[in-house]
């Protein structure tokens, strides 16, 4: 499995989350300057409001998201022997790829899970090195394999 691969797919996902917040935003403040003035002023104020309440929401989204991008960005691939973020760490109860809290990735009948560091997942694993065990939940985690 390439830690390249991985990277793309959970840069994809960020790129979705941007994408995704970006078009909410635009459409609310759409839907904002369209409220059209009426005789039932407190109405148009109400919706102007809650158009503007659901853009400044989608803002917040979109912040984050892009915050997940930087922290995507800083992520270094290359081989290490202690589990940091940018590992590929083979666990006796999975394989993790130490990164962003993006979910499962499948490639080829096998299942990766994107976790970031600062998970509790992640935080069990950071500095880990092959062959120490990772309690998290209650759950021993060997680990095998880092790359």
């Amino acid at each position: 499995m390439s830690k390249q691969f991985l990277y793309n797919q959970c840069l994809a996902y960020v790129q979705q989350r941007i994408d995704t917040a970006t078009e909410a935003m635009r459409a609310a403040q759409e839907s904002a300057n369209s409220e059209s003035k009426s005789s039932a002023g407190d109405k148009y104020e109400t919706g102007r409001a809650m158009a503007q309440l659901e853009r400044d929401r989608h803002a917040q989204l979109l912040a984050d998201a892009q915050r997940t991008l930087q922290e995507l960005q800083h992520i270094d691939l290359a081989p290490a022997t202690v589990v940091r973020a940018g590992s590929l760490v083979k666990t006796t109860r999975g394989t993790f790829f130490i990164s962003i809290s993006a979910g499962r990735i499948s490639l080829d009948g096998a299942d990766y899970i994107a976790v970031s560091a600062a998970s509790p997942i992640g935080t069990a694993l950071r500095g880990k090195r092959v062959g120490d065990t990772a309690i998290f939940n209650n759950v021993r985690y060997l680990i095998e394999a880092i790359d």
